[in-house]
């Protein structure tokens, strides 16, 4: 484990250029950003992540991934870590779904806020459907969309169950549902606990750990797309889950339990729209 780990001088220089990386990415969003057109806004948000998770030393080894994705599509993934986010968008840069409190965090909610991530307000069932109308708009107008159903993090090593409010919107605008399947693997290939923004972590402590580690590879797996067509939203949800589950080589939600998988609500997490069956 130890050669695994970084000495505390370069995990200083590590956080001296993630801040500045920040301030900077702040600078663009709300002064370059409202300018781009879409294509530039892309191009700008995946050289951003590329340049972040460099700075982290995370590597992307992306599997069965197309040149592109359908034009009407919403990906769908499982939730590790606040830098899922970011391994997304420096292949895909989407629109993230995220539940209203994340707007408040330092930094890292007036970034998402800046750059259009989509909020959710929960406990409000007519917020509900304003934001599933909304996703569903962006998602006809050719927005990639992604969501991360299961609503808190884990370490990867099994999921939760996965909310099915959240694939109502891709009903609504007959959308492609793209799984991605989400694993962190140290320097030899290992699965490892060190990207994961589980429990009663705060995310300057996730910081610290992720600079600690010397190295870390973020692999996704581009599952095969699933219809909508002829489906209800829970069936979506258990089609992506399984598969999902299958892909990682882990326990679904049936096979865990909550005790020994801690989890939580954590930054860019999908909220499960409030007063909607699931």
């Amino acid at each position: 484990m130890a050669a695994n780990r970084t000495p505390v001088p370069l995990r200083l220089f590590r956080l001296a250029r993630l801040a500045l990386h920040l301030v900077r990415g702040l600078a663009i969003a709300r002064l370059r950003y409202p300018r781009l057109s879409e294509a530039q806004r892309q191009a700008q948000k995946r050289r951003w992540s590329r340049t972040l998770l460099s700075i982290l030393s995370v590597s992307v080894r992306e599997k069965n991934a197309p040149k592109e994705l359908p034009g009407c599509c919403m990906l769908v993934l499982n939730h590790i870590s606040w830098l899922d986010i970011f391994v997304i968008d420096a292949r895909f840069p989407a629109t993230f779904i995220a539940k209203s409190e994340v707007r408040s965090w330092p930094v890292v909610g007036w970034l998402c806020t800046l750059v259009g991530t989509l909020y959710i307000e929960r406990g409000k069932r007519s917020e509900a459907r304003r934001a599933r109308q909304i996703i569903a708009a962006e998602l006809r107008r050719g927005t990639l969309v992604a969501v991360c159903p299961e609503g808190v993090t884990t370490f990867g090593r099994s999921l939760e169950r996965f909310h099915s409010a959240l694939f109502q919107p891709a009903l609504d605008a007959s959308a492609t549902l793209q799984p991605v399947a989400l694993r962190y693997l140290d320097a030899a290939g290992r699965h490892t606990d060190a990207a994961g923004y589980v429990g009663d972590t705060s995310l300057l402590e996730s910081i610290w750990t992720i600079v600690s580690t010397r190295h870390m590879v973020a692999e996704f797996n581009l599952l095969a797309p699933i219809s909508v067509h002829s489906q209800t939203r829970r069936s979506l949800a258990e089609k992506a889950e399984t598969a999902i589950a299958r892909a990682l080589g882990v326990p679904g939600p049936q096979g865990i339990s909550r005790a020994r998988n801690p989890s939580r609500k954590a930054p860019g997490t999908s909220a499960d729209p409030p007063g909607e069956p699931h």
